[in-house]
This record gives C-alpha cells, sequence and structure tokens, in this order.
C-alpha cells in the first residue's frame, strides 16, 4: 500500500515538473505576435496550452517504479 502512495506522489511530481517546463518554454514563444488577442485569453491559452504539452510529455516519458 505503501509504494502506491509513494508511486502517486512521483507521478504528481513529475506532472508538475513537466507542465512547468512547458510554461516556460509557450512563453517564449510569444503567442501575441502571431494570435491577436486579449489579455486574459491570451494568458489562457498560454496555460492551457503548457498543461496539455506537460501532461503529454510526462505521460511520453515512462518511468519504472
Amino acid at each position: 500500500m505503501r509504494t502506491i502512495g509513494i508511486q502517486a506522489v512521483i507521478t504528481l511530481v513529475t506532472y508538475f515538473l513537466f507542465i512547468a517546463m512547458a510554461f516556460w518554454s509557450v512563453q517564449e514563444i510569444h503567442i501575441e505576435r502571431y494570435i491577436p488577442m486579449r489579455a486574459l485569453p491570451g494568458k489562457l491559452l498560454i496555460v492551457l496550452l503548457a498543461v496539455a504539452i506537460g501532461y503529454g510529455a510526462s505521460s511520453f516519458f515512462p518511468f519504472f517504479y
């Protein structure tokens, strides 16, 4: 039972790590140059895009635990 908790913590940490890296990378693209949008929808687009990329990247890497 304890290994299930450790596995859950490792999974959450990797999700947050990859989402943070994706958020940092997506901000550097400067999407507002290519797509004219207001401030709030633009920030929401960046966050949702970072979550999608981060989750996909984290799911792609096999962690053997």
